[in-house]
């Protein structure tokens, strides 16, 4: 099967909300690889050149479902609730200052993963474990 008809198969298959949960759910492991070593490095150099290893397009990934997300959002065809819309543009707008922050060297990626898992887990249907 080429690849067109495969992805033909997925959107048929699969309701937007199980392919925005597989997405994020991908973008989320690919940051998990070396987001602990990230967010403990001792400096911003050494932060910097795991970017530059790949960490980087993992994050510039997260930060265009991210915008993509917020785009939906912001459609006149979106039928989330205005509490719910709202609540899920300010994520994306944190999400977008804490991207922006990790890729000048600060750490923060394993709270970009939990925001992430959260999501994951409302888009599954399961109630987000909430950290104190």
């Amino acid at each position: 099967m080429g690849l067109a008809a495969y992805k033909s198969v997925i959107r048929e298959s699969e309701t937007p909300r199980q392919i925005e949960r597989r997405v994020l759910t991908r973008i989320t492991g690919a940051l998990a690889q070396n987001a602990t070593i990230y967010d403990e490095a001792s400096s911003a150099e050494e932060r910097l050149g795991i970017l530059y290893g790949g960490l980087g397009e993992s994050l510039i990934e997260n930060q265009l479902f991210w915008n993509m997300l917020k785009n939906d959002l912001a459609s006149k065809g979106n039928s989330l609730t205005t509490d719910l819309k709202g609540s899920l543009l300010s994520i994306a707008l944190w999400v977008e200052r804490e991207t922006n922050s990790v890729m000048g060297g600060a750490a923060g990626v394993l709270d970009l993963i939990a925001v992430n898992k959260n999501i994951i887990a409302g888009l599954a249907g399961i109630r987000p474990e909430i950290e104190d």
